[in-house]
């Protein structure tokens, strides 16, 4: 094999990895079993370091759209919420919640995850459903 890397093995593991190499194959991936089941884990790559060791950084998203899909039962406590979100006026509101009837509609565009979250929890008690993108 001379394609074999060079692995430092720190001293308190010497012994054990010593054992390990006398082993055959068959006993190993036994050994790997055992372990697994003993301890809950799994000696598969994760899919996250596959991802991250092929070089390609995954960008994390920073900004969300609120988007309001269906209005609910309670339409005026949905035109109340979107007037305390966009701080539209009511007329705008009121326009913005009967359009989402038909279909969905943007309330608020580029927002912070916890903006996101607080805007969806306050329509979500107005009765009405919205979509973070």
């Amino acid at each position: 094999m001379s394609d074999e890397v060079k692995v430092d093995v720190p001293a308190k593991f010497e012994k054990i990895v010593a054992e390990i190499e006398k082993m055959p194959v068959v006993e190993l991936a036994e050994l790997v079993k055992v372990l697994e089941a003993k301890f809950g884990v799994s000696a598969a790559a994760p899919v996250a370091a596959s991802a991250v060791s092929s070089g390609e950084p995954k960008e994390e998203k920073t900004s969300f759209n609120v988007e309001l899909k269906e209005v609910g039962a309670q339409k005026i406590e949905v035109i109340k919420a979107v007037r305390d979100v966009t701080a539209k006026g009511l007329k705008e509101s009121k326009d913005l919640v009967d359009a989402a009837a038909t279909a969905p509609q943007m309330i608020k565009e580029n927002v912070k995850k916890e903006e996101a979250d607080e805007i969806a929890k306050k329509f979500a008690t107005a009765g009405a459903k919205v979509e973070i993108k």
